[in-house]
């Protein structure tokens, strides 16, 4: 249940997308605010790691960021399509990858000041390569590097998209805890 009451709302943009609305809120304390929200129907991606803990990255151009970004394979969701079958789709589209092995790393939100987006990340294992089928007007460079390669990137700054840097730390600190825990058990 939303803890904010929309008062009034226009929907001022209508496209491909995302739909941009003017809405008047009352928030829980109840001020009563203007805001200027962009509707997008989410989107999931998938961490592929490797057997020998190497990350699928994606060299990926992109207009809206003047240049190449660093990502995972990701994707907007469908219409009618679940977040887990979205990053199945995207992880053999754009990385020429399917997994055997699913990890539910959580959602997170991309920007939620403004946008509805939620994006649902995934850790992909047991890799069978295939081909990509990138989409018109997407140029994606395939890279594989170490995992401690990758997370150095999103410490010292060459990774700056918001989806990648919150799915490498959280594969990251999955794998630290399997090994602590495995580390603390009499049994090995």
């Amino acid at each position: 249940m939303s803890e904010c009451q929309i008062l009034k709302r226009e929907s001022i943009y209508q496209g491909r997308v995302i739909e941009l609305a003017l809405e008047t809120v009352e928030l829980p304390n109840g001020d009563q605010v203007e805001l200027e929200i962009v509707h997008h129907p989410g989107g999931a991606a998938a961490v592929a790691l490797d057997e020998q803990d190497r990350v699928c990255l994606l060299r990926q151009f992109r207009h809206a960021s003047q240049g190449w970004l660093w990502e995972l394979p990701a994707g907007r969701i469908d219409a009618g399509e679940l977040p887990f079958d979205t990053a199945r789709r995207e992880l053999a589209e754009e990385a020429g990858l399917q997994a055997v092995d699913w990890t539910d790393l959580g959602p997170m939100h991309s920007s939620p000041g403004i946008f509805t987006e939620v994006i649902h990340l995934w850790l992909a294992r047991g890799l069978i390569i295939a081909e990509p089928a990138h989409e018109p007007g997407e140029v994606i460079e395939i890279n594989w590097l170490p995992l401690s390669q990758a997370l150095d990137w999103c410490h010292d700054g060459t990774i700056t998209d918001s989806k990648t840097l919150i799915g490498l730390y959280r594969t990251g600190a999955l794998i630290r805890n399997a090994v602590e825990m495995l580390s603390e058990d009499p049994g090995c």
